[in-house]
């Protein structure tokens, strides 16, 4: 990760063209839904609108939100760095998507249920392993290979295929299989092979405490950790897993992930082809809104009324959420820490599909 951001690009449009948008955010700080907010709107080739609200906790001294606050990301590391590291090794010939987990985690076989082996890697990344969508594995652990055996022997709640049960377990399970085949970390592997082709400076696992200043407080405290959560993982299981998990990790600014949307509303270059975005980002499961690792517009969806079908996005448990729409060459990046100073405040869910829509309408695309 690099010093802090001292420019970045210019917007085609200014925050004030958004009227609706500020007021939507200055809301829902007022009424407590988030202290703060940053917001990225990509458009073909150009960034749109880069706007920032709030501050990073309510205190009326904290610090004010900026192009250079760095956001724990939570669930969009499933798409930002567990996704790409597939994608990656699927159009390399290194991963089959019809591969049984057990091949490459022998661990996770268990006598007493055949059905593990069923399993494949296709049905992790598409949430329809019959794995459960989470399991408090921090409670019992010690240490990151404790956690990760005690995820290998979670037992199946479904039939490996037979429906959609959206799980952090199967991204646990999924990040270190991807490890396995690439022989390396994720963490080394993505920003290698997919953070530094697309210049992105601000994004990493565990961001070193030079940055400390930038990073965005996500909570008081966690069920496991008694004290104040900033540059370390929101969620306890990806703590208790070192800080990198397929499921969860990543921090990042708004500004990094509007550029790693661009590279899928550009069809993946230079790090993807086109026809490997195409597969992972359109390929529904049987019965629901999931592809390849992303979500997909449903009513209602959190993405609003105006994304069409084709649209692809993804939602982060502290706040966060990008929508990538092809249709309408069209991103929205929006980061927020909606768990400060708890996670009690379900207000987000609100705030999210209006944001979207508002946007839209001032663009013209509705």
């Amino acid at each position: 990760m690099n010093p802090p951001v001292t420019s970045a690009p210019t917007p085609r449009r200014s925050a004030e063209q958004f009227p609706k948008l500020l007021r939507l955010l200055h809301d829902a700080i007022r009424d407590h839904a988030f202290p703060g907010a940053s917001v990225a709107v990509t458009r073909g080739q150009d960034l749109e609108l880069l706007a920032h609200v709030g501050r990073h906790t309510y205190e009326p001294d904290s610090a004010e939100v900026d192009v250079a606050s760095i956001y724990d990301l939570a669930s969009l590391t499933k798409v930002m760095a567990t996704v790409p590291m597939a994608m990656v090794l699927h159009q390399r010939g290194r991963l089959d998507l019809k591969q049984p987990l057990v091949e490459l985690l022998p661990e996770f076989a268990l006598i007493s249920d055949a059905l593990r082996t069923q399993v494949t890697l296709g049905m992790l990344l598409a949430h329809t392993s019959g794995l459960p969508g989470y399991v408090p594995l921090f409670e019992r652990c010690r240490t990151p290979d404790e956690v990760f055996a005690l995820a290998c022997h979670t037992h199946l709640q479904d039939i490996p295929g037979h429906r959609t049960e959206y799980s952090d377990i199967g991204f646990i399970l999924l990040g270190r299989a991807l490890e396995r085949i690439a022989g390396e970390a994720m963490d080394s592997f993505c920003a290698r092979e997919i953070f530094q082709p697309l210049s992105l400076s601000d994004i990493c696992f565990n961001p070193p405490n030079e940055c400390e200043n930038r990073i965005v407080p996500t909570a008081k405290s966690t069920k496991s950790r008694s004290r104040l959560i900033k540059g370390e993982v929101h969620d306890d299981n990806a703590y208790a897993l070192g800080g990198v998990a397929g499921h969860a990790g990543l921090f990042s600014t708004a500004l990094d992930v509007a550029r790693f949307a661009d590279c899928m509303l550009r069809g993946g270059a230079p790090i993807l082809k086109p026809e490997t975005v195409t597969l992972f980002t359109s390929q529904k499961t049987s019965g629901g809104t999931r592809t390849l690792g992303w979500d997909t517009p449903s009513a209602p969806s959190q993405s609003g009324h105006y994304f069409s079908p084709r649209a692809f996005g993804h939602l982060g448990y502290t706040g966060t959420s990008l929508w990538c729409d092809p249709e309408k060459r069209l991103s929205v990046t929006l980061l927020t820490n909606r768990t400060w100073p708890d996670d009690s405040s379900q207000a987000i869910r609100q705030v999210r599909p209006a944001l979207h829509d508002a946007i839209i309408e001032a663009l013209g695309l509705a």
